[in-house]
């Protein structure tokens, strides 16, 4: 029997009036965006002491003198996307007035938080005028977001496009694969080589113990670090992170979906913002710096892992997504710190974008948790009660 090319017509003949339900592709990626606020607020989590104020002083305080439009306008800007998620996972049980309401004040309440958690870094200073800005962009994302309910939510042919090309648990998946991208933006060691759990934990332990803590080097056990070994760590990281991140994709497609076409916009996405990162944190001739033979050999081995997974039934994408993303997460921890990315580090100064690198720091440290809980998630066991329906088959 052929696969419908269209969503099943009790979906595709609903009104658009009438279809007013929950998005949980928005709440999850409110949940998502949350998380970004909180870790860019409190980046780079070191040097935590108490000053002997009480950490909400800063409300009392007069307006410091010292500011830039930059900073005015990035705070404002960041707060924006919050605001308008806000009042679209609210729907559809609070919509107009009381929805952008309770969207603003939570969205206070979470600045004023994090000011005061600001409080005990040494290199963040509190202020009242950034809450003031947050709250600004709050209150604007959130009238924004109510000016998006109808054609988002309501109205929107983009639902239509999701039911006929993505399978039912795709909402949190496809929050996780967007993501990707731009994940690429923080500086890495290799291509593709997100997670890396351990140099963090190594920098926590080391400001702790107040000594040097290398776990890595520990997991490496005196194997050696040469250039030998950074030449096949780059090809496996980098082969194993974009087979895991295209797969992640692939798995939630169904039948009739241009499943090509979205991997191939999916890497051009990911690589693009790479070398528009690359050319803006460093320098315009180090655009492409990322592209070094170890990289060009991950592309080619990936793509061709890739030619053949595509074929595979979703449930072995899926599995295969795991297997391939544990890998990059193996190698990429296990492996010391490459000499010749930390001295390209040197040239970075990351300055007023400290806000802004530490929310990239966080999509590129943890996206491979994210997408894991995805593609692990309970609701890929559910009953395939629907299988007799192509168009219903979920991964």
């Amino acid at each position: 029997m052929s696969t419908p090319l269209v969503p099943p017509a009790d979906e595709s003949t609903a009104s658009p009036s009438t279809d007013r339900k929950a998005s949980a592709s928005i709440r999850v990626a409110l949940a998502f965006y949350a998380m970004l606020v909180i870790y860019a607020s409190c980046f780079p989590f070191s040097g935590w002491h108490d000053n002997g104020l009480l950490p909400w002083t800063y409300l009392g305080e007069r307006l410091p003198h010292y500011w830039t439009g930059f900073d005015l306008a990035a705070n404002v800007i960041g707060y924006v996307p919050l605001g308008a998620l806000a009042v679209l996972a609210m729907y559809p049980h609070a919509r107009g007035a009381l929805a952008i309401g309770v969207a603003s004040i939570a969205g206070i309440l979470l600045a004023m938080l994090l000011e005061s958690v600001q409080s005990y870094l040494p290199s963040r200073v509190p202020s009242n005028l950034d809450l003031m800005t947050n709250a600004a962009g709050m209150f604007i994302g959130a009238l924004v977001g109510e000016a998006m309910r109808s054609p988002v939510l309501e109205q929107s042919r983009l639902r239509q496009l999701r039911r006929a090309w993505f399978s039912e648990q795709a909402s949190r998946g496809l929050i996780v694969i967007s993501l990707w991208p731009l994940a690429q933006i923080f500086p890495q060691p290799y291509l593709f080589s997100h997670g890396q759990l351990l140099g963090t934990l190594s920098r926590w332990l080391s400001e702790w113990l107040e000594t040097p803590v290398d776990l890595s080097q520990w997991l490496w056990s005196g194997l050696g670090s040469g250039m030998e070994h950074y030449f096949p760590a780059e090809v496996i990281v980098t082969a194993c992170g974009m087979t895991g991140a295209v797969l992640t994709l692939l798995c939630q497609t169904r039948r009739q979906a241009p499943k090509a076409m979205l991997a191939i916009l999916l890497l051009m996405a990911s690589l693009g913002v790479k070398t528009l990162a690359h050319a803006i944190l460093f320098d315009p001739d180090d655009a492409l710096s990322w592209l070094t033979p170890s990289a060009t050999s991950g592309l080619l081995i990936g793509i061709v892992m890739l030619a053949g997974l595509s074929f595979a039934p979703a449930v072995a994408q899926r599995r295969a997504a795991i297997f391939t993303l544990a890998i990059e997460l193996l190698v990429m921890n296990i492996m010391p710190a490459n000499p010749y990315f930390m001295s390209t580090l040197q040239e970075w100064v990351q300055g007023r974008f400290l806000n802004f690198n530490g929310a990239a720091h966080f999509l590129s440290l943890t996206w491979p948790l994210f997408a894991l809980w995805f593609l692990t998630h309970s609701s890929h066991q559910a009953p395939h009660h629907t299988a007799r329906h192509p168009a219903h088959h979920e991964p």
